[in-house]
């Protein structure tokens, strides 16, 4: 501790200006000088000044408090970790009782936890908390900065406990500060229990509920999924903001109702809702979830036309949009109109060129990323080596999982993933075997499954079973690698083996999943199930629109290839199955109802099968509309007989 001043001294700070600090205005003098320091930023000035008073014959009065708790705060905002901590030693070291008495003080012992924890601090937060006699009681402002600061850093659980400990202690009733982080909690562990016991104190205090509150209660059962619960407290609330929509939105989509989550959103414009940066990151993001491109437009344009600039992670989501929904120019438009770019941006671009089978593009943008001097993550190298996947470029994919070396990165599980797929689609499978077995890490169920579509690729049944049996002790409950054996035996003719994978399935109650498909049509979702939708199938414009294609494909060279169905039936059955799958009901929906020459886009929740993509390619000829097809895996852009995949998917 330095030498204690004179009363009748002069402090002289960095920005030139002196104060002095004379017997009769000492206290005045100190108080603003330390508030003038902290709010400029001196915090070590600030220090000194503290330092270097005088011990005191009389407690601290509350202005000094203040002023020290404005230091403290400046630390807060600052994350100063170092200057909380000499302060605090300074006043745990002090000789000066009064001084060491500051350390309990409920304002200043709530803001050096505060302090502590958004610095990642945790245990020396803990120890600030427990300092002082067992029996002391604190007030709740300490216990919830405390709880506030587990929170924070993690410990959701620790932060119930100890919020649950301030109420046994008998003395402390939750405000609404210590009720909004209970539900933080609760939100975060999804603990509906005690979330909902937290809710009946509310509904009992005599305090009435404030926004925060209401905000964190719509939050907790979104989070636990409870939406019935959410609509209800949203209803009952007697003021909204864009905090509480963006919280009802993104609640609503994340149980899949994306239509009723667009709803909320145009009802939120309605009734004039300032939206922020959230909200269209929500919305964009439900918007390329479905391949909503017409609702996606619209938010980029009221993006073009808010006198705020988008910042950095919305341009990414809009950029994230454009690309899930199949329009890679739109994207490269956003990316190169952005004044700034982080690695998501460029990581983005290249995703968007990779899933849509530009792979000589992504890799002319990985090298211009290398030329800004921006050093790739795993997420680049992942969309490099899916690129290289999608487009059967064998060597490349090599080269690339190599170069990872060179920017000190071990590859990871998914990495790996992507080189055993690219080796089994270019038929060098004994490859991709050898290096499954030599992996540095136990293979995952996404490695064994892309060697087993690789086997259904080349028609390698032997291996096939010997990687499906893997597939079932790793994943005993993914339909989808009991259906691809499956696939497999029945392209072989061989029916017992599909008889036996069946009787498994049924015997382990395990279902397959049923091909669905969606297509938007202005504002409305339209969504097609395999073999349903019987109502419009049997409709007269559908019959005459089915009809006319027939005979216009099947005049263009079209025939049809039953081979992909895969069950033992006559032909006729099999042409009326493969006519029932999911994406060629919703493009005859999509070429009725949409204008003559646009682009008609759908997405499947499923592998496109051999013979719809041969259907889509006719029908992109015989009607010049181009088809834009996202399946599982990646885009397929049908354009006057062609496709993007170049047939290899």
């Amino acid at each position: 501790m330095l030498p204690a001043i004179s009363l009748s001294t002069t402090v002289t700070v960095k920005t030139n200006i002196s104060v002095t600090l004379d017997p009769h205005s000492r206290k005045l003098n100190f108080n603003s000088t330390l508030r003038f320091l902290s709010k400029s930023g001196h915090l070590d000035e600030a220090l000194r000044l503290i330092e270097s008073s005088p011990s005191k014959s009389a407690a601290y009065k509350p202005d000094d408090i203040e002023a020290l708790s404005f230091l403290l705060h400046a630390c807060i905002s600052r994350k100063s970790f170092s200057h909380g901590q000499k302060l605090y030693l300074h006043f745990l070291r002090s000789p000066d009782r009064f001084k060491q008495d500051l350390l309990r003080n409920p304002i200043l012992k709530s803001k050096f936890i505060t302090l502590f924890s958004v610095c990642g601090r945790i245990n020396e937060a803990c120890r600030i908390f427990n300092f002082g006699p067992e029996d002391e009681k604190m007030s709740e402002s300490v216990w919830v900065a405390m709880a506030i600061g587990y929170s924070r850093n993690g410990f959701s659980k620790e932060a119930l406990k100890l919020y649950c400990e301030m109420l046994s202690t008998g003395h402390v009733r939750p405000n609404n500060f210590a009720l909004s982080m209970a539900l933080k909690a609760c939100a975060d562990m999804s603990d509906s229990l005690v979330g909902s016991a937290v809710h009946a104190q509310i509904i009992k205090s005599d305090e009435e509920a404030d926004q925060v509150v209401n905000n964190a209660l719509l939050r907790f059962y979104v989070e636990c999924g409870c939406l019935g619960e959410a609509l209800k407290v949203f209803e009952e609330m007697p003021q909204r903001n864009v905090v509480s929509w963006n919280t009802l939105m993104s609640g609503v989509a994340a149980q899949g109702k994306v239509s009723e989550a667009f709803d909320v959103f145009r009802v939120m414009q309605r009734e004039n809702i300032k939206f922020s940066c959230v909200s269209l990151t929500t919305i964009l993001s439900m918007c390329a979830r479905v391949t909503a491109l017409h609702s996606g437009k619209e938010i980029h344009g009221q993006i073009v036309k808010s006198r705020k600039k988008g910042d950095l992670p919305l341009l990414n989501s809009l950029m994230d949009m454009y690309a899930k929904c199949g329009a890679h120019a739109y994207c490269e438009k956003v990316f190169y109109s952005m004044q700034n770019r982080d690695l998501t941006s460029w990581n983005t671009m290249l995703t968007g060129y990779a899933i849509n089978g530009y792979i000589e593009e992504a890799m002319a943008l990985f090298d211009e990323m290398i030329s800004y001097g921006m050093k790739p993550d795993s997420i680049t190298f992942i969309a490099l080596l899916s690129g290289c996947s999608y487009s059967g470029l064998a060597d490349k994919g090599q080269e690339l999982f190599n170069m990872m070396e060179d920017y000190e990165m071990k590859p990871s599980v998914e990495h790996y993933a992507c080189l055993v797929d690219i080796l089994g689609r270019a038929g060098r499978i004994e490859e991709a075997l050898d290096l499954v077995r030599n992996m540095p890490m136990n293979p995952s169920g996404s490695i064994w499954g892309s060697l087993l579509n690789s086997c259904r690729l080349h028609r390698n049944v032997p291996l096939a079973e010997f990687v499906a049996e893997r597939l079932f002790e790793i994943e005993p409950h993914n339909a989808g690698n009991y259906v691809m054996l499956s696939n497999i035996y029945a392209k072989a003719e061989m029916w017992h083996g599909v008889k036996r994978v069946r009787d498994m399935m049924a015997m382990r109650g395990i279902k397959k999943e049923t091909g669905c498909s969606w297509t938007q049509i202005k504002h409305r979702i339209h969504t097609f199930i395999a073999g349903g939708s019987s109502d419009f199938r049997s409709s007269a414009e559908y019959l005459k629109t089915l009809n006319e294609l027939s005979d216009a494909i099947k005049g263009a060279g079209y025939i049809p290839d039953t081979g992909v169905v895969l069950h033992d039936v006559n032909e006729e059955m099999k042409v009326t199955w493969v006519c029932g799958h999911s994406e060629r009901i919703a493009a005859i929906f999509s070429l009725i109802h949409t204008a003559d020459g646009m682009p008609i886009r759908i997405t499947n929740n499923l592998r496109v099968c051999g013979d719809c993509h041969s259907w889509m390619k006719a029908v992109s000829r015989v009607t010049r509309r181009m088809i834009v097809l996202r399946d599982t895996n990646r885009f397929h852009h049908f354009v006057n007989g062609s496709c993007s995949c170049k047939d290899f998917w």
